[in-house]
């Protein structure tokens, strides 16, 4: 495992979100306070998920979680395919960089990508809804892991998308469907029976509920559940996403 030169693509890709700051960390941010202020205004009287936990405590966990997961897979994805398109792909491909340097300078770009949205949401955010921070040692694992597992994801869409019509397809069919089905905005338990079940089989529910735990001590399933789930998903995205990389897969042709 050869991390030579890891360190030079991942500043290239901090500064590539960077530089357009505005449009890659505040427009996420705004989206996310919009939700807060919709969602809360029409539910906060309506709906109470935890024992002494109002509806808008009980949102922002949920949105902070969105927003990393849903930008930790759009710089990844969008940074390849954007290199094929504009053809300056070629420029790392004659480069001695391994597919594990590959890795590790894409997604972790994309986690930091992530964790900033997420800190931003949560510190604009904390006017409508002090933090309360029963267990943020899960607040940390769940916000590394879920932005770890999109950022491979985001790689395998952009390997695998050669426009961004593609890309936005991969997005919209297949990342929006499961984020919104995960309960970023409700209880899974308030859903009919086939649902629930449905849920239980998303991922993206045990990153958001184990997430949320973190802030209130209360979840809907054991957060070492949610753990072993979230990891082993990371692990095997990551798995799928390094193969991807070691062959070439529509790099090298």
């Amino acid at each position: 495992m050869s991390l030579t030169g890891a360190g030079p693509l991942f500043r290239k890709e901090i500064l590539r979100f960077w530089k357009v700051a505005f449009q890659t960390v505040a427009a996420p941010v705004l989206t996310a306070v919009l939700y807060l202020l919709i969602f809360g205004h029409v539910l906060e009287d309506r709906v109470q998920v935890f024992p002494g936990v109002n509806y808008t405590a009980f949102l922002i966990p949920g949105l902070v979680m969105m927003s990393v997961l849903q930008n930790a897979f759009a710089n990844t994805s969008s940074s390849l395919v954007q290199s094929k398109i504009t053809g300056n792909l070629v420029f790392l491909l004659v480069t001695p960089l391994s597919h594990w340097a590959w890795f590790a300078a894409y997604v972790g770009a994309s986690v930091v990508r992530g964790l900033t949205v997420g800190l931003g949401v949560m510190l604009v955010t904390v006017w409508f809804a002090p933090p309360q921070l029963a267990e943020p040692w899960w607040i940390v694992v769940f916000a590394a892991l879920g932005a770890g597992m999109l950022g491979s994801l985001g790689l395998i869409a952009g390997l695998w998308a050669e426009k961004f019509d593609q890309m936005a397809a991969f997005q919209n069919f297949i990342i929006m469907p499961m984020t919104f089905l995960s309960g970023v905005f409700y209880s899974v338990h308030s859903l009919p029976p086939f649902w629930q079940a449905v849920s239980h089989l998303n991922p993206f529910f045990y990153m958001i509920d184990g997430f949320r735990r973190g802030f209130f001590g209360a979840s809907d399933v054991s957060p070492w559940l949610s753990l072993a789930i979230v990891a082993t998903s990371f692990l095997v995205v990551a798995a799928v996403a390094l193969g991807l990389l070691e062959r070439g897969y529509k790099i090298r042709s």
